[in-house]
């Protein structure tokens, strides 16, 4: 075999990405539409000369934005991990933005290995929202009980069967287990304007944040209880009484790893720690 014939040695790297979702279908590739995943990857294989598959560490909605997506992919080129983000970033638009690259072990995976996921959703409670926060925020300037709010968010906190406060995921059938998840915190807080609920767990279903949100604004219109919410969580059955709050006011915060599996050195982002 010659030089031209063998493989290259293959790499596996670690993205940390931040985007804006308003103008994309959401992370997940759709054939005809402009996502997340979609563009990230196509300028990816333009840079680096080869196929990628580029593994998310779970897909958000159209509309929904991050400020640190991770995602992984190997690749055999050898472009240096601080290069690759300059590279990535003059020619990915604006609305996409590449944080840091690191090498991390081969068998890492960005979703499985995710230890948590961070949400945000921002409620913005002035009479008027500024069209510079308008893409970002749920403007509700009517009268809501947010003390009543705030104690019902901490209901949801534990592990519990979430399958009334979820959509019917369209691309995958919902077994019975994939519906349990762990909510580690889930706390409702005002900062200046806005009501900001914050909500970390293991995992999240399809649209589950957003209804989690809806059924907090049902509770602060006084329309329903937290009581409610702890009878859906212990039985695992029937529909939240919320809608499904709008993807605008939704920020995947960050997704975290477990110390000692994977450590991101903001001093050097492109190594990997144990």
């Amino acid at each position: 075999m010659n030089l031209s014939q063998e493989s290259k040695p293959v790499r596996n790297l670690l993205l940390r990405v931040a985007y804006d979702g308003t103008d994309f279908h959401g992370w997940q590739i759709q054939p005809l539409e402009a996502t997340i995943q979609g563009i990230l990857s196509k300028t990816l294989a333009a840079l680096c000369g080869e196929a990628v598959h580029l593994h998310g560490a779970g897909r958000t909605d159209a509309g929904v934005h991050a400020e640190e997506q991770a995602a992984n992919v190997h690749i055999a080129s050898p472009i240096p991990c601080p290069n690759l983000v300059r590279a990535l970033n003059d020619h990915l638009p604006e609305s996409i933005r590449v944080l840091a690259v690191q090498e991390v072990p081969e068998e890492f995976h960005a979703r499985r290995d995710a230890r948590s996921k961070i949400y945000r959703y921002r409620i913005y409670r002035g009479a008027v929202c500024p069209p510079s926060l308008a893409r970002y925020v749920l403007p509700f300037p009517y009268p809501l009980d947010e003390a009543a709010m705030a104690e019902a968010a901490g209901v949801f906190e534990g592990t519990w069967n979430f399958r009334p406060f979820a959509s019917e995921d369209p691309s995958a059938a919902m077994e019975e287990k994939s519906a349990i998840r762990t909510v580690f915190s889930s706390r409702l807080e005002r900062q200046g304007e806005e009501l900001r609920y914050t909500v970390e767990g293991s995992g999240f279903l399809y649209h589950m944040v957003r209804i989690m949100t809806g059924t907090l604004l049902e509770i602060g219109r006084q329309r329903t209880t937290a009581a409610v919410i702890r009878n859906l969580l212990s039985s695992g059955s029937g529909s939240a009484p919320g809608s499904t709050a709008p993807a605008r006011g939704l920020t995947l915060v960050r997704v975290n790893y477990p110390v000692g599996r994977l450590t991101w050195n903001a001093t050097a982002p492109d190594r990997f720690a144990q």
